[in-house]
Order: C-alpha cells, then structure tokens, then sequence
C-alpha cells in the first residue's frame, strides 16, 4: 500500500507522461514546428504534481483512474501553456534545461502554441461536462489575470508604491491567481471526476488552493533567500518581489524602493535584517497555509489509504520543491 506522496507520484506519473505526450502531440502534431524535439521536451518535463493530485483527491474518493486521467492531463496542459506564455513575458530563455519554446519558434508562434493548448484543454473538459468545462475556462481565465497583476516594470512599481496604489494585499492576489488556483482546480478535477458532491468539490478545491499558495510562496522564498546570501538584489528582481516584501514586513518598504530606483541594490546590515524577518515571516505562512490544507482534509474526507497519503501530501510537495 502506497504510505506517502513520494510513492504515489512514482506510482502515478509515468501513466500521466505517457497520457501527456499522447495528447500533446495530437494537438501539435499537424502543426510545422522549428524544433519539435526541443518544444515537446520542454513541455513533457516536469512532475506533473498538479495532474497527481487530480489522481489523488479521485482515488481518495473512490473514483476510477479513466475518469480522473483526462482532468489530469487537462491541468497539466494548462500548466505547459502558461509555462510557454510565462517564459515569453519574462524572457527566459531555458526551461527544464532546454531553449524556451519562443526562442526556438518565435513569439508570436510561441503565444499562438499556448493558445493552442490552452483552447484545446477546454475543449476536452467541455466534452466531459459543463461543469468540467466551466472549471477549466474559469481558471484560465483567473491565471491569466494574475499574469497581468504581476509589476513587471521596476520604476512604474516604485511609482505606484510611493503614491500608496499598491499596498501589501496585492500579494495575497497574486498567489491565488497565478500558483493557488491551478492547484485548487486540479483537485476540484479529481473530485468532479470521483462524481462527489458540491460540499468535498469545494473542499478539494481549498485543501488544492492552501497547497498551491504555500507552492508559490517556497518559490518566492528560495530567490529571497539567494539574495540575503548575495546580500544584494538588482531592481529586475526586486520588481518581482516586491510585494511579498510589502506583505510581510512593511519595514522592507524604504529598502524596496531605493533597489527599484536603482539607488542602493546592495543591502546593508538593517535591510538584511528587514529582508531576512520577511523571509521568517514567509516560512511561518508556508506552514500555516500546509496547516490548513491538512484541516481540510481530516474535517472532511473518508478514512481510507489514500486519504491518509492526502494528508501528508501538502507538506511533501513543498519538500520535493525544495529539493529540486
């Protein structure tokens, strides 16, 4: 019997990368690409987290693995779409080790490739039901809009702070838009697909959000900690950090500006004090938001196998994050 979610992911995700390429390349696989090899490489990779919680929260409820594999697989394509897209806006240029897909194909083919996937995820839960299809439109459309709530532009940013337009609630919108609500609907999917009612799809739903925003917070984490060992932060990382600076500890505020007005990218031993009480602080919430999600799980769901490995769950994918 599988005891915790390390085993289940082995379990698990070599049926859901087999499901993945088999439905990519039949989205993709009438289009002319420059470097096929190198765009399904990049898209295939990963750990298929959110698909495995699909799987878990559906086997937790006695649902049937040719139900949930589609939502799975629906979830993971939105998560490679927003990837595509995400890399062009940030002009990164690998993923996974391999070329981004727009310095490959372009970015105009590399927004229309996410498109693509994106309309095609869809499309499949529409096939299933409506209420698949409103959860996946539904999502795209939110990560999308967290995309957009995101400063990308270190002056503008400042601006904004210093005229009092952005206060320390803008992160609390970003995590559940661009990270919390992808793994919310993975585990809404897996629910859906169990044939649950509305009271445990809306609790998968939440025990899925918890974990995503702890998800996006550890990744947030990781860079801050970076900087306090450079014991510097340029204002093209500052940008993207700010607000969870601005959210846990407002005191960062003055140091905030001055690295996204490019006067003071070094810190000196009071902003690493600052810096470094905001890093604590982020810790304590990734334990509390974990917390949360294992609360749901132990208020609500049957007894069995799977949900005990439910409920170690949150606190090993942000173990396995961490060490990748």
């Amino acid at each position: 019997m599988i005891t915790d979610f390390q085993e289940y992911l082995l379990m698990r995700r070599p049926l859901l990368d087999e499901a993945f390429k088999r439905t990519l390349s039949g989205l993709l696989g009438g289009v002319s690409l420059g470097d096929a090899i190198s765009l399904t490489a990049a898209l295939e990779g990963g750990k298929k987290l959110r698909g495995c919680l699909s799987c878990l929260i559906s086997d937790a409820l006695g649902g049937l693995f040719d139900a949930v594999i589609p939502r799975a697989i629906a979830v993971e394509l939105i998560q490679a779409a927003t990837l595509i897209h995400d890399d062009l806006v940030d002009q990164d240029t690998m993923r996974r080790n391999r070329p981004a897909v727009w310095t490959v194909e372009g970015a105009r083919r590399a927004v229309l490739i996410g498109d693509v996937i994106f309309a095609s995820a869809i499309r499949m839960m529409s096939e299933l039901s409506r209420e698949d299809g409103f959860a996946a439109s539904h999502t795209i459309a939110e990560v999308s809009k967290g995309a957009l709530h995101e400063p990308f532009d270190p002056l503008r940013l400042a601006e904004e702070i210093a005229s009092g337009r952005i206060n320390e609630e803008l992160y609390e919108k970003i995590i559940y838009l661009k990270t919390g609500i992808l793994f919310g609907t993975a585990c809404r999917l897996g629910a859906i697909a169990a044939g649950a009612g509305s009271r445990l799809t809306e609790t998968s739903y939440r025990y899925g959000l918890r974990i995503g925003e702890a998800y996006q917070i550890a990744d947030d984490l990781q860079e801050v900690k970076q900087h306090l060992l450079r014991r510097s932060i340029q204002p093209d990382r500052m940008v993207a950090l700010a607000p969870a600076f601005l959210h846990f500890n407002r005191e960062t505020g003055p140091y905030v500006l001055a690295a996204l007005q490019g006067e003071c990218t070094d810190m000196d031993e009071s902003a690493s004090e600052f810096f470094g009480a905001a890093a604590k602080l982020m810790e304590n919430e990734i334990e509390r938001r974990l917390q949360s999600a294992v609360s749901e799980m132990e208020e609500n769901f049957p007894d069995n196998g799977y949900s005990q490995v439910a409920r170690k769950a949150p606190g090993e994918i942000i173990r396995i994050f961490n060490e990748s």
